[in-house]
């Protein structure tokens, strides 16, 4: 495969384990997974990427009311067409992590707050670090115009230093400054002034001096880099 259908590829490994695919995009990718072993396997780091955020998330009890729709629901399932599916132990090995996965996004998007409650996300960024890919940091995106960050992470901050991020669609001449941030402080940052956002769109958090980069672009090592999603 060439570098792009690579990319191609772990993109769409991500967007499934996140739960942001249609329903038909979704049978596709999971009758792909039993004869395409790299897909698969872009499919299982994905999840490993995700997982370490929902250590850092405290689990909701549902309520009675959300129960029992989903107690009828499931009753309904089990005894249909797709009891086969129900008795299959592989099926439940597939999508487990991708439950998971949609239901970690949630719990943060109730768990967290800033200020007064946002409005659901348009947009969800998760900024891991490109050498490890571990989460630093979670991105969301309203129909409001601002982004809101949420740091999944404690980090030591170097005195001189500052962190500052970037963004930047297909088409831009160059990354764009959305300002500076605190290692460990979550921030909204207004985006009024920009494009609207696009799917794919990148964002990187890059360590720059203290008032930040001096010629307008990054000049320090990315610390964390992630694409939009859509909602």
């Amino acid at each position: 495969m060439t570098p792009e259908e690579l990319i191609a590829l772990d993109d769409l490994a991500g967007e499934y384990v996140v739960g942001t695919l249609s329903w038909e995009q979704r049978q596709s990718v999971q009758s792909r997974l039993r004869h395409e072993p790299i897909l698969a396997a872009k499919v299982v780091k994905w999840e490993s990427r995700l997982q370490p955020l929902a250590d850092n998330v405290a689990p909701i009890e549902p309520s009675a009311q959300l129960w029992e729709p989903l107690n009828r629901t499931l009753s309904v399932a089990k005894h249909s067409v797709w009891r086969r599916y129900w008795d299959d132990i592989r099926f439940w090995r597939i999508t487990c992590g991708t439950v998971a996965s949609v239901a970690l996004l949630l719990s943060i998007s109730l768990a967290v707050k800033l200020g007064t409650s946002p409005p659901p996300p348009r947009f969800v960024v998760v900024l891991a670090s490109p050498q490890d890919m571990s989460p630093g940091w979670l991105l969301q995106a309203g129909a409001d115009r601002k982004l809101r960050l949420i740091p999944l992470k404690q980090e030591p901050m170097q005195t001189d230093k500052a962190l500052q991020l970037w963004t930047k669609a297909d088409g831009w001449s160059g990354p764009v400054s959305l300002g500076l941030l605190k290692a460990g402080v979550p921030i909204e940052v207004s985006i009024e002034k920009l494009p609207p956002l696009l799917p794919n769109q990148l964002f990187e958090i890059t360590l720059e001096p203290p008032q930040g980069s001096p010629i307008g672009r990054p000049t320090g090592p990315i610390l964390s880099i992630g694409r939009a999603v859509a909602t």
